[in-house]
């Protein structure tokens, strides 16, 4: 499974990005989640948002009301709106993608967003 992301870059705090993330090797049996971490200079990674299988949304208190997270409609891809961005939003984003049907997790190559104030 291969994950590629897009859409970060640089923004005012305020402003708006939106993340693409597509995943490429998973089957029509596969069960799985994607979703978004981020890891911000000196931080520890941290979930930001998730689409579960079959589940509602999951969002970190930090984002809720201004992130978003959807899939495409083929379910492979996973966007991430973020809105009313801060500079603490700053990061580097990284795509996951856990299957289920068989117990792996995959990582993106991250995409770096950064806010100015």
């Amino acid at each position: 499974v291969q994950l590629v992301e897009s859409g970060g870059g640089l923004v005012q705090a305020g402003g708006s990005l939106r993340l693409s993330c597509t995943a490429s090797g998973i089957t029509t049996g596969d069960i799985y989640d994607m979703g978004w971490y981020r890891q911000a200079i000196g931080k520890q990674r941290e979930k930001v948002a998730s689409i579960e299988n079959g589940g509602s949304p999951f969002y970190a208190d930090s984002v809720k009301g201004r992130f978003f997270a959807s899939r495409g409609n083929a379910k492979t891809t996973v966007y991430l709106q973020m809105n009313s961005l801060k500079p603490e939003d700053a990061a580097v984003y990284y795509c996951y993608c856990y299957l289920w049907t068989r117990g792996e997790n995959y990582w993106g190559q991250g995409t770096q967003v950064t806010v100015s104030s």
